[in-house]
């Protein structure tokens, strides 16, 4: 019979650990191995923010920035109907989340024809544009 110590077991239950959430397809992502680490969030105001239908063409055109290969994810949304806190910032009405692979990818998506055709399309739809630029250092999913 082979004799276990604490410093044995201790790392057997680690191997098995690692092994499990390796395992464990979408539970624990590292942002080095499969999410684009550049984050770019724009938060838009438009400047008739009761208006269904300026809403939904800032939307559309938000969507067409799916055309551009730098981009490596694309979320497009509107505001949620969560609990009102004074920490929550609910004064706008779209937003639009991306991820890329690098920095020099994101200042490229910034002169890209289709982003350029989108700006030229729809900026007369907002009031103010606010973007937050991060590099993503975790990423938990699952």
């Amino acid at each position: 019979m082979k004799r276990s110590n604490r410093r044995t077991f201790i790392g057997q239950g680690a191997a098995a650990a690692g092994a499990l959430l390796t395992a464990t397809p979408g539970m624990i992502m590292t942002p080095t191995t499969e999410r684009p680490p550049i984050v770019h969030h724009v938060f838009f105001w438009l400047k008739n923010p009761s208006s269904v239908d300026d809403r939904n063409a800032l939307v559309a055109g938000l969507k067409t920035l799916a055309g551009i290969p730098l981009i490596k994810e694309l979320y497009v949304g509107v505001l949620a109907d969560t609990e009102k806190r004074d920490v929550v910032d609910a004064s706008w009405q779209v937003s639009e989340l991306m991820f890329f692979n690098d920095l020099s990818g994101q200042a490229n998506y910034q002169q890209h024809p289709l982003h350029l055709e989108f700006v030229k399309n729809c900026s007369h739809l907002w009031a103010k544009v606010v973007v937050y630029d991060a590099m993503n250092l975790f990423t938990r999913i699952g």
